[in-house]
């Protein structure tokens, strides 16, 4: 694979790395990797990285990013500076990401998946095949973004890939897990939406009062397990879940 990258100005406060044209797996362990190597490095003015599919925006202060001279732009600066980090990592030649694999139960059907027939019917299986796929194997989560929390989720069997609702709801409870073409994804507040809704988990995907205050990351790994209505209620009364 190509370590190419090229990088933009995005206003007049932050920087669009590109790492890659397309979505996989190795385009996004080098965003992962890269955000990580500027966060645990970070230079002078430094606000913030957002990293998605196939880019990370390094935001700054450009009032406080230190210029040797006046002869250069902030953007040439950190620029100069992202590359010392690029210089870095091609030296390392480590993944610096933590593989991670989070479990994240499931209560599938139901008054929590109310779209699990839907999908079921749009590929010709039944619900128990939707969810036997669905569980059956580990996602990336390649970015957060939508809501706060919000995973976006790659790799869903083309076998259980369904397209999203003409008409989005206006109302998904927090927790529901949907489909939408290849993708799967989690509600973390309640939100309108237009994936469809297989199953709900009783996790907490958004808390505010927590560093982070998000469950998932970017890079991470998760696994979907099918759990019951009890089991559901009890993770909640337990308050493992908030």
């Amino acid at each position: 694979m190509s370590n190419s990258y090229s990088m933009h100005p995005l206003g007049d406060a932050a920087v669009l790395v590109q790492l890659g044209d397309g979505i996989s797996d190795a385009v996004h362990q080098r965003v992962v990797d890269f955000t990580q190597r500027v966060e645990r490095n970070p230079f002078r003015g430094f606000i913030e990285c957002v990293p998605s599919f196939t880019t990370v925006s390094i935001y700054y202060d450009p009032l406080t990013v230190q210029k040797p001279d006046d002869s250069n732009s902030t953007f040439d600066v950190v620029c100069s500076l992202l590359q010392e980090r690029f210089k870095a990592d091609e030296e390392d030649g480590n993944p610096l990401s933590i593989q991670d694999v989070v479990d994240i139960p499931v209560c599938y059907g139901g008054d929590y998946g109310p779209d699990l027939e839907i999908v079921a019917e749009h590929n010709g299986i039944t619900a128990d095949e939707v969810i036997r796929l669905h569980s059956g194997q580990d996602y990336l989560v390649y970015a957060i973004g939508f809501a706060p929390g919000f995973p976006y989720i790659g790799g869903v069997p083309e076998r259980i890939a369904a397209p999203r609702k003409p008409t989005p709801r206006p109302r998904i409870p927090a927790g529901s897990v949907g489909i939408a073409g290849t993708q799967t994804g989690i509600y973390p507040i309640e939100t309108p939406g237009g994936w469809q809704i297989i199953g709900r988990t009783p996790l907490a995907l958004f808390r505010p009062d927590r560093q982070p205050p998000t469950l998932l990351q970017g890079g991470q790994y998760i696994r979907f397990r099918p759990i019951d209505r009890a089991e559901y209620d009890r993770l909640r009364e337990v308050k493992l879940c908030d």
